[in-house]
Formats: structure tokens, sequence, C-alpha cells
């Protein structure tokens, strides 16, 4: 960082102590340091005192205003020798909008907008009026791209990948923006969902609630075949009138295929039937009247966005934990969507980023030290008592077909003497086959937490509405074509390839030409593409502790 030099101070201050009067040259300016100048030193003055007490965050934007402000040749940004400039004018606007896009406009102290009346200002002033919009644009900057709180301190499993501004970079690159506003507001997210969640946000803090949902009262389960009122109201509310000859009030298989889209799109199960549930989802207003529960619900889903980068890529994998989905995402579109488990509240799938590298076909299960400690080791029995002599029971690594490798060789479970081992230590595998807890397949994007996507030969989890089961690791319901989906856009695989690599039963490694983008997230909210919001429930409590973190 450069120091800062205030030149007329120290010239002043190096001068002799006697020196001759002389009578004032006759066209002499009546200051020797112009106003813009002043207000220069003053800001230059303000920032060079003593660092605050404050954060670390606080220190770093100081640090950025003081070289900033320390090169001669850098202009000031927010005031002239009047006062505001337009500039100011137009970032303090933006700045006022803060809580439209899911922020607090209480947040950044900005200076007070004079008056007609009030003259011009004073240097000192509007030293402090361009610093505060230092800070104000700075710390604006940092919370639009998700630095207001961080996750991790909340807890282990909230692992989002920020990309946070650097104070300085914010700082010189808005100095020579045409229009600073609009550059303050390109970080915000600039996703189509958060867009959608925004203008939600607006209207439910304005109590504006649509009132031209055509609503379905109370009734019996309307299903194929059934003729019934109802079901001329579920056509109006869906805009599916009947086939020409066809009676309105019979439920026919293209109504049946319409309620099935309506139910995947608001994440209920896709049965084609109208119960109490789907009723209530087909009642839902666009966007209900303002209540404070909703409202930081919207707010808790705009937060999450600011943990995903700007470009997600026009290819890229995603897993709405909540949601217990998973979709391949291509050009802005679902490629490819399926069911998901994930892991159990106490064994939770963590909120990350990373990149798929590869799919492993047949793969082999490594066992992982959790597992090893608390569900292996438990059921290792001595038998003969206390006393020994009979050997040990591992029928728990039998039952399994788990094995057990020490230096590259495979070692028989019986004869160690289980007191004395770390568990631990030992490499404990599963066979490629076809009770392997893996599967067929399984997708790889290494990450700290050693989570990864993979087959299951538990299929009856996948019809659960709550699907929390794992360990943390995603089981994915139809794997095989996940790897053809993947595969396909890769490297122009076919189904047939894909279908002939499964049965090999081999362990066949494929590494991604391309590595694809994966992001692990929690949305509890999304809004749909007719205007209706889905929710989901907060399986993991992440709602709750961004809501205190964020004093929402």
């Amino acid at each position: 960082m450069r120091p800062v030099f205030c030149i007329a101070f120290a010239l002043w201050l190096g001068a002799p102590a006697a020196v001759p009067a002389y009578a004032a040259e006759p066209d002499a300016p009546d200051a020797l340091i112009g106003r813009t100048e002043t207000i220069r030193i003053d800001i230059q003055e303000r920032l060079s005192e003593k660092f605050t007490s404050a954060s670390e965050v606080r220190k770093s934007e100081q640090g950025a205003l003081v070289e900033y402000y320390a090169a001669p040749e850098n202009r000031l940004l927010w005031v002239d020798e009047n006062g505001l400039t337009d500039r100011a004018k137009s970032v303090m606007e933006e700045i006022k909008k803060a809580d439209d896009y899911g922020l607090r406009v209480s947040d950044y102290a900005l200076p007070k907008t004079p008056s007609a009346d009030d003259g011009v200002p004073d240097a000192k002033t509007l030293a402090d009026a361009e610093i505060k919009i230092g800070f104000a644009v700075m710390r604006y900057a940092r919370d639009a791209r998700g630095g207001r709180i961080d996750p991790e301190r909340l807890t282990p499993n909230l692992d989002p990948t920020l990309a946070l501004p650097d104070p300085l970079e914010v700082i010189e690159s808005i100095a020579f923006r045409s229009d600073p506003a609009a550059y303050l507001r390109s970080f915000q997210p600039n996703q189509p969902q958060f867009e959608a969640l925004r203008q939600a946000l607006i209207e439910a803090r304005g109590g504006k609630a649509d009132t031209g949902v055509l609503r379905i009262p109370d009734g019996p389960l309307l299903r194929v075949g059934m003729d019934d009122e109802q079901v001329a109201l579920l056509r109006k509310r869906l805009e599916l009138p009947a086939d020409d000859g066809a009676k309105e009030t019979v439920f026919d298989d293209s109504l049946e295929a319409a309620v099935k889209g309506f139910q995947a799109t608001h994440g209920a199960y896709p049965d084609g039937m109208v119960g109490p549930g789907t009723r209530r989802l087909l009642n839902q207003q666009h966007h209900e009247a303002a209540n404070p529960a909703r409202v930081r619900l919207i707010l808790l889903n705009m937060e999450r966005w600011r943990w995903l980068p700007h470009d997600l890529g026009s290819y890229y994998v995603n897993v709405n934990i909540p949601e217990f989905m998973l979709r391949v995402m291509k050009d802005g579109k679902p490629d490819f969507v399926t069911r998901v488990v994930v892991g159990k509240p106490d064994k939770q799938t963590p909120v990350f980023s990373n990149e798929m590298q590869t799919v492993v076909f047949n793969p082999y299960w490594n066992v992982p030290n959790s597992i090893k400690t608390e569900e292996i080791r438990p059921y290792l029995v001595e038998e003969g008592g206390w006393f020994g002599g009979g050997g040990w029971n591992t029928a728990v690594l039998e039952r399994h077909n788990l094995r057990i490798n020490v230096g590259g060789r495979e070692v028989d479970p019986s004869r160690i003497d289980w007191n004395r081992i770390d568990i631990r230590s030992l490499n404990i595998y599963q066979p490629p086959g076809p009770d392997n807890v893996l599967g067929n397949v399984k997708f790889l994007f290494p990450n700290k937490h050693d989570v990864y996507m993979h087959d299951t030969p538990q299929k009856s989890l996948f019809a659960r509405a709550v699907r929390a089961e794992s360990h943390g690791c995603m089981r994915v319901q139809n794997p095989d074509q996940l790897a053809l989906t993947l595969l396909k856009e890769d490297q122009g695989w076919t189904a047939g390839r894909v279908a002939s690599a499964i049965q090999s039963g081999h362990d066949q490694q494929i590494p991604l030409r391309q590595k694809i983008p994966v992001y692990i997230t929690y949305f509890t909210l999304k809004v749909n593409d007719d205007g209706s919001m889905s929710t989901y429930g907060d399986l993991y409590g992440h709602d709750a502790r961004m809501a205190a973190a964020l004093r929402l």
C-alpha cells in the first residue's frame, strides 16, 4: 500500500524558521491551494488517521481508499468544489434501492443530500461525503456478492465458494465508469430466478395479492375417468379446454398429463390426481399478501443466489437439497431431471460447488471412517467371552461383502486383533457387484467433504416424499440416464455404450474431457414460471441459522 503524503503541509513544515517578510505580489492568487486540493488534503488526513478498531473488512476498505487517494492522478469521485456530483447522486439513488434487492439500505451510511437553501458546503463536509460514499460503494458491492455473513461460521455444511470483490478494484473500476450506478448494480446476481424473487419481494412488501387465480374448492379426489363439475374448474385453472365434442367435466388422459406437469413444476409428487395437497397448490395466489414469514423466506433465498457465480456455465449439474431433485441444465433449460436421496439431518449433504471430473462404472466402495467407527466396529464381537479363545465374530463384514486390504494384501478379518488395531487405519472396501452400496455408477467431483453422487440398490427410497437417508452423498434415481446425459454431451456416448460399460461388471473410470460445474444448493423457495411459488422444508435448519445471522 502506498503511503499518503500531504505535499503542501510537508513543504510548510520544512520551511526555515525566519524568513524575511515581503509584500505580496500584486497579481498573486488569493490562495496557493485550490478548493479541490483542499478537499483532497482533508480526505487524506482523515484516511491516514489510525485504522479503526472495526472488522478486518472495514480496515481493508479503509486501506483501499488510502491507496486510491494517495495517487495524485486519481480524481475525486463523488464531489467537486460545489458539492455532490451527478455521479454521486446516481450512486446514492441506487444504494437507496438496496431493500428491493434483498439488502438493507440502513446498512449504508450516506451523506445528506443538500437542499437549495444549504449553500455551498465547506471542504471538510465535502471530504466527509466523498469518504462516506466510497465506503458505501465498497460495502454494497461486497454485500451484493454474498459478503454479509460468513456461511461456514454458521455451520461447516454451508461451504459455498464466495467471489467477493476486492475493495480497491471496486473503487478503481467505478472511477472510470460512465454509469457508476449500473456498475454497482452489476454486483447483484443476474440469474432469472433471483430477479423473480426480487419482484416477489417487492410485491410481497407492498401487500399486493393476485386475486385472478381461479380457486378449486374442497371436494372429491379428482382422477382419470371421473365426471365431476370440479373437473371443469380444473380445466379453466390449467387453461386446458376439452377436445372438440368431449365433456368439460370428464377427467381424461390429457388433463392427467397437465396435472402431472403442474405437480412436477411445483415440487409435488406427479401422480396426476388432485387431492388436498394439489388443491392447495392450485389455489395458491401468484404472490401472497405480505407476511413476515414469507418476506423472510424470500430474503433468505435471494441471499443464497449471492453464493453462486454470475456465470453458472452453459452446462452444469445442480442438486437442490430441500427439493431432493437433480437437474442437468443446458443453455438455461433442464436437459435431465431426476430424484435424489440426500444426507440425514445428522449426516448432512453440504452446500458447495465444484467440478465433476470422472464417471465411474461398477465402482468399488471404500468405507469412510465414520461408518467404520460408528456402524462396523460395534458389531465386531470377540467370541468366547472376555477371556478370548474363540476368535472374532466378523459376520457384519461377511454379510455386506466387505474386504480388508493391508499394504496391498487382502487380510482375513477373523485373524485381526480388533482390540489392538485402530479400524480407521484399515482399508475396508466393497468390490463391484449387485449388492454394492454405490450401485452401478458413481460421479466424482473431488471435494474436502468427500461426497459424490452414485447409484443405490435401495430403489424404494425414491418413492418417499422426504428423501433424507444417506450419509451425505447423493443417491441418484436414474444413474444410467445421468451417465448417458453427461457422457453424450462430453464424448458422444450412446445408450448402448453406457449399458455395455455397466454390464461388463468391471471398474471403469471415464475421465470427462470438459469438467462440468456442480452446484449443491439449498433453496427452500422458488418462483415458478406461472408466478406462483413453491416452498420446501428447512431440512437442516439452515433457514433459521441464516435468519439469525442476517437479523431477519
